[in-house]
């Protein structure tokens, strides 16, 4: 055998065995050590190698199973129609080809595709006789599964007793376990308090509860079913997939409220590319696509292979969960002084971008998480869009990872740090003239949501510091055109523009201003409340806790962070310079009696609204005297659903509140 032989050889031999090796772990022992794109580009490294070299193929190959282990604890079960596995394509051109492959299958046929979401779950096959269930048993090896059925009689959405007529008198139903992201938070917070390890993520809870030998735990985990298949059925009670959702739907199975049908191929990806940027929305996880031919009988034609059928795909989205190395952790110091430790990562593409920083958001999470400089991590992109670190990976640790310390010292300043209270956990700066906290204090006065400051970047704010031209906010207002000349890249034109910019924050309302002084708690929603309530700064100065607290939107801990914040000797001087600068102190008055007239109503948005964005919704609302929350209570007025509305559209139905859409909405407010 030549040498590249043998390397060819050893490099398939070595690819088989690190995968059989994930696939104990995540199966076996419900431990996995890499997110689901390095398992993918793994078996599809292998299944290119066995195709260009066939000679090298082997039936033990894990190309050549669905894929899987068997626990042990439960009972072996024999599916009656094996459990096969989807291909996968990862690009709108490789779904392209596939569509080619089944319009080639069908010949001259017409056919429909359903396209469905893509659980991110456990796959189930539950067996029904005579409208009871019998039996739920997991995917397994596709062949053999394992036989959960005491276990999943506790998950309340899928029922006991079928209800309707003219159900087969034995079939089974396949679909997804899942768990919620609601619910997956929370038990990471209780297994968090008594000391237990935390799951990676919501299928890996859901793997883990679906295999715990106590039905009562079970029970406790709040799990939940989509389903999506037909396995095996007595007779010819199903046409086609459609009807099969639709006939299951009315005997009181879960189905996905997300099911398409679509009669043509753009339809098809269309809807891979707007789920893709809609699934942040949903309470529970996806992480692609499935498109099936909708006919049984074209079905029959296209048939399988012996892991796949020809008749369905799976789309898959890009990943938001890798696994990469910690090469450091850096601290970061905020505007209020807290010190935030920041992962330094090997970069890794995650969700469709390169990362290689992710927060690690205290010193306590570290502990939690019982990560080390050094570790192999799990990263996640939180809402598709934060990244940050969710588990590390403890059994590849070599002994060379170090303990991370939290420093005595600022590690900007050198000045010392401390926890002001007990049951907090961020440390803090004691140094107020940190240079690093009158930065970001700077480009926070100077945002588009505050005084919106054009051209007041972080370079020239750097440079403001650092020259000591400017040490708090109201010194931001003495600055002359030949101030700015000064700093490097400045020209005339630019200086100009900018000292335009500066003069006409002096003119935003009140609630800018507010929000802009960065007080502890207070936000964009907070600010705008105390602004309209007392109408100038000087009558929130004045202001107690007990008259602040008395503010349906204020609660006792922002109460005291806005008190404290002005009784601060240095903020009242901070205040009069404002004044002497000529910045506005107080809030403009609603014109007409129509300002008020949404007085006493409380909105919550939910979805995606295609007209105009959730701020400017709410800010609608405020105008007219209205409150807007984030949260859904008995005492919310409207609830107003956009695209792909979540759990407070749901939690909104069960509290009987009134549900409008975006048009009604606009409707409402153009009215008043």
């Amino acid at each position: 055998m030549t040498s590249t032989k043998k390397s060819i050889k050893e490099a398939i031999e070595k690819l088989r065995e690190e995968i059989e090796h994930h696939d104990y772990r995540y199966y076996v022992l419900g431990e996995p050590e890499v997110a689901d794109k390095e398992y993918d580009d793994l078996m599809r490294r292998l299944k290119e190698l066995e195709e260009a070299h066939p000679q090298y193929q082997s039936l033990v190959s894990p190309t050549q199973r669905v894929g899987g282990g068997l626990q042990e604890g439960f009972k072996n079960v024999s599916h009656r129609e094996p459990m096969l596995s989807l291909d996968n394509t990862y690009s709108i051109e490789e779904l392209g080809e596939w569509d080619k492959r089944v319009a080639k299958g069908l010949g001259d046929e017409k056919y429909e595709y359903v396209v469905e979401l893509k659980i991110d779950g456990v796959s189930l096959n539950l067996t029904y006789e005579n409208g009871q269930l019998v039996t739920g048993v997991t995917r397994g090896d596709g062949q053999k599964g394992e036989d959960v059925t005491a276990n999943i009689k506790t998950i309340r959405a899928i029922p006991l007793r079928l209800r309707g007529d003219t159900i087969p008198a034995l079939f089974e139903v396949r679909g997804e376990v899942y768990m919620n992201k609601d619910d997956f938070k929370a038990l990471n917070k209780e297994r968090a308090k008594i000391d237990e390890t935390v799951f990676a993520n919501p299928r890996n809870a859901t793997a883990g509860s679906l295999k715990n030998l106590d039905t009562r735990v079970v029970a406790g985990r709040r799990l939940n079913f989509f389903a999506h298949s037909l396995g095996f059925s007595e007779g010819k009670a199903f046409e086609s997939q459609w009807d099969f959702l639709q006939k299951v739907k009315r005997w009181g199975v879960c189905t996905n409220p997300n099911i398409f049908l679509c009669k043509k191929f753009d339809e098809v990806i269309a809807l891979c590319k707007k789920w893709e940027d809609r699934r942040k929305a949903l309470n529970y996880e996806i992480d692609g696509m499935v498109v099936k031919v909708n006919s049984f009988r074209q079905r029959q034609i296209l048939g399988a292979t012996s892991k796949s059928p020809r008749w369905a795909v799976a789309f898959k989205f890009s990943a938001h969960q890798a696994t990469t190395k910690l090469l450091d952790i850096k601290v970061q110091v905020g505007r209020t002084g807290v010190l935030t430790p920041v992962a330094h990562l090997e970069p890794v593409e995650c969700g469709g971008v390169t990362i290689s920083r992710a927060t690690l958001h205290n010193f306590d999470e570290i502990e939690r998480l019982g990560v080390k400089i050094g570790d192999r991590v799990v990263l996640e992109r939180a809402g598709d869009v934060i990244p940050k670190i969710v588990t590390a990976v403890s059994s590849v640790r070599t002994g060379k990872e170090k303990t991370f310390k939290i420093p005595e010292n600022c590690p900007e300043c050198g000045s010392g740090i401390v926890k002001e209270k007990e049951e907090e956990v961020a440390y803090r700066c004691v140094n107020p003239s940190c240079p690093v906290m009158i930065e970001k204090r700077l480009l926070h006065f100077a945002c588009r949501n505050a005084m919106d400051i054009e051209g007041m970047g972080e370079s020239v704010v750097k440079e403001l510091v650092a020259r000591k031209m400017v040490g708090d906010f109201a010194g931001l207002y003495s600055l002359k055109k030949e101030d700015f000349l000064k700093l490097p890249l400045f020209k005339d034109k630019k200086a100009d523009k900018l000292v335009e910019a500066i003069a006409r924050s002096k003119k935003q309302p009140l609630h800018r201003l507010i929000f802009g002084l960065g007080i502890r708690h207070v936000g964009e929603k907070a600010a705008y409340t105390l602004a309209q309530r007392f109408g100038s700064i000087d009558a929130i100065m004045q202001a107690g806790v007990d008259d602040l607290n008395a503010i349906y939107e204020i609660g006792e801990v922002m109460a005291h962070s806005i008190v404290d914040f002005f009784s601060q000797q240095k903020v009242k001087h901070l205040i009069a310079a404002l004044k002497r600068a000529g910045v506005t102190m107080a809030q403009p008055k609603s014109q007409g009696a129509a300002a008020k007239t949404l007085e006493g109503k409380t909105f919550v948005f939910t979805g995606e609204l295609s007209s105009l964005s959730r701020q400017e919704a709410e800010g609608m609302v405020r105008g007219l005297g209205g409150n807007a929350s984030s949260s859904v209570s008995k005492n919310t007025d409207f609830v107003v659903a956009g695209d792909a509305a979540g759990s407070k559209l749901r939690k909104a139905e069960s509290l009987g509140v009134k549900i409008i859409n975006e048009e009604e909405f606009r409707k409402m407010i153009e009215s008043k």
